[in-house]
């Protein structure tokens, strides 16, 4: 037990005997110092004693797409520390292939009582999806909010970063080493981030390079699939048309751009660039670390919590779009175009 209260003390920055008054229930010590207290009790794994822990406000659920793309699970963590916080349960429900639709996994929550919802990357991004199911769950009194993608159909509050920024620091960050064919690899086209991510390419290139709308659409943008395999197959076909780097709308993307090269017996950053999207975890790990357009992780989850909770709370925030900026984050996948070598 001694060596416990040292150790939770050390983790605080506080005593053993504030360590001790919080564990015991006693008065007398701030809220600050008591919630650091218990944060280091999580941080060393230890169990918080019954009387410590916290009742829950409830259950929210949050709906994401598949795990594999590790800026899902970055995201639903953020999300989920943020409504422990406030007392709530996360239980997080995702969509596999041949698996339970959103539609169902909406269903499944509200039967359990929950309080919100949040999706992430769903229907409300797909334009081709029916968007009266929204209104259906307004209906029935559940709060939601909906993470990256937007629709004006649906009355709620949306929170997406700025695809079309993002691709503006992309194509800045290649033109400026020297870059004239870039490429653009990302999803289908019936989704509004990758809608969105064509204007900002399209409107950038035309701007920096002088080249016009119709031919950056037709020559230098590559729908594929958001895998490594997609990743792969759209980079192929970006290099057959001459391209030196190529942009790609997820870091899974990106790392089948970089296989792709390889097949070709091509060095990256040497011979092509390639930029990814998500600065998802690890990802500056590989070889080489991925220049890639840092999504605004941790802000839009807890603003996602924040907006629901007073949606929850009957002092909703605008339906509106609540739109972050994103990051170029610099590392080893882009350098100066071939032959543009001595340029000073």
């Amino acid at each position: 037990m001694t060596t416990r209260l040292a150790d939770i003390a050390a983790q605080a920055g506080v005593s053993e005997a504030t360590v001790s008054r919080v564990l015991n229930g006693k008065p007398g010590v701030a809220a600050t110092t008591r919630q650091s207290v218990l944060a280091a009790l999580d941080v060393l794994g230890y169990e918080r004693p019954v009387r410590l822990r916290q009742r829950s406000e409830g259950l929210v659920g949050l709906i994401t797409p598949e795990l594999e793309n590790p800026i899902f699970p970055a995201l639903a963590q953020v999300i989920g520390q943020a409504l422990t916080r406030q007392g709530y349960t996360p239980v997080l429900a995702t969509q596999t292939p041949g698996g339970s639709t959103e539609d169902e996994l909406t269903e499944m929550l509200v039967d359990r009582g929950v309080a919100g919802i949040i999706f992430v990357s769903g229907l409300h991004a797909d334009t081709s999806a029916d968007m009266q199911r929204y209104d259906q769950l307004r209906a029935q009194g559940v709060p939601f909010v909906l993470v990256d993608g937007f629709s004006p159909k649906v009355q709620a509050p949306f929170i997406s970063p700025d695809d079309r920024a993002a691709m503006t620091l992309a194509v800045t960050h290649l033109v400026s080493l020297g870059h004239t064919r870039i490429g653009l690899a990302l999803g289908p086209k019936r989704f509004v981030p990758v809608q969105r991510k064509i204007e900002g390419f399209v409107r950038s290139v035309q701007e920096q390079l002088g080249l016009s709308p119709d031919d950056v659409e037709r020559e230098l943008v590559q729908h594929s699939l958001y895998t490594l395999e997609g990743g792969q197959a759209a980079a192929t076909a970006l290099m057959d048309r001459d391209c030196t780097a190529v942009v790609c709308a997820s870091d899974m993307m990106a790392l089948g751009a970089i296989r792709a090269a390889r097949q070709r017996g091509l060095d990256v950053p040497k011979d092509i660039s390639v930029v990814g999207f998500d600065d998802s975890p690890l990802i500056a790990f590989t070889d080489p670390p991925l220049t890639t357009i840092r999504k605004p992780v941790p802000a839009m989850g807890q603003a996602a919590v924040r907006t629901l909770l007073e949606e929850i709370g009957g002092t909703p925030a605008p339906h509106s779009e609540f739109v972050f900026m994103p990051e170029l984050v610099v590392r080893g996948s882009t350098a100066s175009a071939p032959g543009d070598r001595n340029r000073p």
